[in-house]
């Protein structure tokens, strides 16, 4: 589904990317993890072929970037990021911003197809956010309208769907209301890239992780290979206890560490 083999970015003599490679293949869903400033939404940017390495090879859904249409790839691929919220229009009816992602517009200037309305309005029933409807995206909460953006990025039957921090700004109840929909995920034939700096929201669904420091790869596969103090310590700095429970980690900093 996505092989990515020695990827680098340089920017202004700064490495942003050094040497990663890092395959993911179907039936796998990924959580990239990194302290800030570590290339991971960089590593997303890649993926959706909005960004290029500087050397390395970059490869999704079987088209390798350089040698097919980029946007074509993209019809497959949903996006939810901070940065696609402030594109769309905040005076548009929830169910009418679900739509545009039918086509991947950020607005309708033309008549809406009834079928495309009609799946909006399922998406919405089905995350229970059908009240919303008619209301103008910008009234709703922070919480609601992050569960907007995944019924839009649905709307196209992605076969991939990347994920930026869905959850930043949440507050602990909306957070988990999200992740609910997001562990929902499992039913639909859809691969998951979701970057985030939460542990804790590795939620059932997600089968493996990726840990990224400093623009390098320090670790990548299973969950339960990669979750691990050691590996978290090198990718943080930070001593941790970590705990499972129903198939979810969390962690607890050490004193002192």
């Amino acid at each position: 589904m996505i092989s990515m083999q020695h990827i680098s970015l340089i920017r202004e003599q700064r490495r942003i990317l050094d040497d990663i490679s890092l395959d993911m293949s179907a039936g796998e869903n990924w959580v990239i993890l990194g302290r800030n400033g570590s290339g991971k939404t960089t590593l997303l940017e890649m993926m959706t072929g909005y960004m290029f390495p500087s050397s390395g090879q970059v490869e999704v859904l079987g088209q390798r970037y350089g040698q097919c249409d980029i946007r074509e790839v993209r019809k497959s691929i949903g996006y939810i990021s901070q940065s696609m919220v402030e594109r769309l229009s905040l005076i548009d009816p929830v169910w009418e911003v679900v739509a545009t992602g039918a086509f991947a517009f950020l607005r309708f200037y033309q008549a809406i197809p009834e079928d495309v309305g009609d799946r909006a309005l399922s998406l919405l029933a089905e995350m229970k956010l059908d009240y919303l409807a008619e209301q103008p995206l910008g009234t709703v909460s922070q919480g609601e309208r992050k569960k907007v953006l995944l019924a839009r990025a649905l709307m196209g039957d992605p076969k991939l769907l990347i994920m930026d921090e869905p959850c930043a700004g949440l507050d602990l109840y909306e957070r988990e209301k999200m992740l609910a929909e997001v562990d929902r995920l499992k039913r639909r034939n859809v691969m998951v890239v979701y970057v985030t700096h939460h542990i804790e929201e590795i939620v059932p669904l997600f089968s493996h992780v990726a840990l990224v420091r400093e623009g390098r790869l320090v670790a990548a596969g299973r969950k339960e290979d990669v979750l691990t103090p050691e590996l978290i310590k090198q990718t943080y700095h930070i001593d941790v206890e970590l705990k499972w429970d129903d198939d979810r980690p969390w962690i607890r900093v050490l004193a002192g560490g």
